[in-house]
């Protein structure tokens, strides 16, 4: 395969990929969302996921987006530093979010800073969002795809605490947050934690923390403690499914953390909503690929 047939390839098994996110949760997501509607017990809950049920149900019946908002698109990827194609990636992730948005077809949500115009592409300024991990001696590249909507980053926030408000501080922002935007951004959640030195490290390990499979944990046994602590004290606060009220809150809390500097502790919240889009897919050398998160789809 030349190099221009593989460019070709690869961008169309990304805008397809890209187009199949958004109308499909993954397999992690789904199983959460069913083990929290049978938990419930109030009929108006139950209700709820009902209706988000049906709704994923018709998004697959007419190959449509389960949201109307799909979000502002990013990739997270890990590269090979030998993969082929790496001088062409960032080419090729936004021509195909560009495809994407015509198929799906996806919501137009790239407004240009400054000029407050839509570019009716979903393509602009940095836009769509690569933030790149290259990995040394590596032939193939992993793509995390990712539809940030505007609902779950609305409750997105970091701050720098004083070395002594400690992980007790971080536990008041987290709540403080979550008490005061969650309800607007459609529970239940999934909770991105990132702690680090300086907000910006904070920042994007707490988004990076929202594509962890839900039910993982952080490698330190007292992060791990920390992630089930928050769960259940989120939880408590009963937002349940939509902000109607429920047992669940969230559907889980992943922190990611960084060695800090002993002078500052950051934390960052990033939220993904109950149609928490993202996917996963393995694309190697050969253009061969495998897809993650979904298991059994087709491209």
């Amino acid at each position: 395969m030349s190099r221009e047939e593989a460019v070709k390839t690869m961008t169309g098994v990304m805008a397809r990929f890209t187009d199949y996110a958004g109308k499909h949760l993954p397999d992690d997501i789904l199983e959460k969302l069913r083990h929290l509607r049978e938990t419930e017990d109030s009929p108006l809950a139950k209700v709820v996921y009902d209706s988000m049920f049906e709704n994923l149900a018709r998004a697959e019946e007419l190959n449509r987006p389960c949201c109307q908002d799909t979000g502002v698109i990013q990739y997270y990827i890990k590269v090979g530093s030998e993969f082929p194609l790496l001088a062409d990636v960032g080419a090729i992730l936004t021509e195909a979010a560009y495809a994407a948005t015509q198929t799906a077809p996806l919501r137009h949500n790239a407004v240009q800073i400054f000029e407050e115009k839509n570019t009716g592409t979903n393509t602009g300024e940095r836009i769509p969002w690569i933030d790149w991990t290259i990995v040394p001696n590596g032939t193939s590249i992993e793509v995390e795809v990712y539809m940030a909507g505007g609902g779950c980053s609305l409750p997105g926030q970091g701050k720098t605490l004083m070395p002594a408000a400690g992980y007790e501080g971080i536990v008041q922002f987290v709540f403080d947050v979550m008490t005061s935007y969650g309800v607007n951004a459609c529970p239940p959640l999934l909770v991105g934690i990132g702690i680090g030195g300086s907000i910006d490290v904070a920042a994007n390990l707490s988004k990076r923390a929202l594509f962890r499979p839900i039910g993982s944990r952080h490698a330190h046994p007292r992060g791990a403690e920390m992630e089930l602590l928050l769960e259940k004290g989120l939880n408590a606060i009963g937002l349940g499914p939509q902000g109607m009220s429920g047992k669940n809150s969230v559907m889980g809390v992943h922190i990611e953390s960084a060695a800090r500097h002993p002078s500052t502790i950051s934390v960052a919240l990033s939220v993904g909503c109950w149609a928490h889009r993202r996917g996963t897919i393995r694309i190697n050398e050969d253009m061969s690929y495998e897809i993650l998160s979904h298991k059994g789809a087709a491209l």
